[in-house]
């Protein structure tokens, strides 16, 4: 049995594509998962399957959930390995000045690239950076300039559709449930 964490897009934001979570986690469970557990309610669901990660995993997850709760969702599927090394290549210092800055973690879902979605932010100087990693984004906003970052922006772009992101501080804990 390999464990690995499933994020879901666009669940329980804005009151829309409302699930809760004994209803998802009941969804995984019959669907043969086993050791499912959610945190909190933003669609994070932490699984064991014997089977293999990667795309097909993914694909598999969307289709249950799709015909489940008939909400077409993304999801993107991370191995504790995969997450593990999210967090141990995260640039020197991410996520270590929480007051001065918001740290987040783009999630990418294949096909789409790192290098290729990086070329599509646009970013204000002195206020958003912007790092690349195999499979993530790792961004960075200037707290006191938070509402001047074009980073806000990405939910408006058409790779958007391929991604979810994550807080720094929800990817640490979800590698810390994964480890446990």
């Amino acid at each position: 049995m390999a464990r690995f964490v499933a994020l879901l897009r666009g669940i329980n934001v804005g009151g829309k594509h409302l699930i809760k979570m004994p209803a998802l986690k009941a969804a995984f469970e019959g669907d043969g998962f086993e050791n499912v557990s959610t945190y909190i309610q933003s669609g994070n669901v932490l699984f064991d399957t014997s089977g293999r990660g990667g795309a097909a995993l993914a694909d598999r997850i969307e289709a249950m959930l799709e015909s489940t709760f008939e909400i077409p969702l993304v999801v993107v599927v991370r191995s504790r390995a995969q997450l593990r090394a999210v967090v141990d290549r995260a640039p020197e210092g991410f996520g270590s000045a929480p007051g001065r800055y918001l740290y987040d973690v783009v999630f990418l879902k294949e096909p789409l690239t790192a290098k290729t979605a990086i070329k599509s932010l646009s970013m204000k100087e002195g206020v958003d950076e912007a790092y690349s990693a195999t499979g993530v984004l790792y961004l960075r906003r200037l707290s006191a300039k938070a509402v001047q970052s074009r980073l806000n922006r990405i939910a408006s772009l058409p790779i958007y559709k391929n991604m979810t992101i994550r807080n720094w501080n929800t990817t640490t804990k979800l590698l810390q449930l994964l480890e446990s």
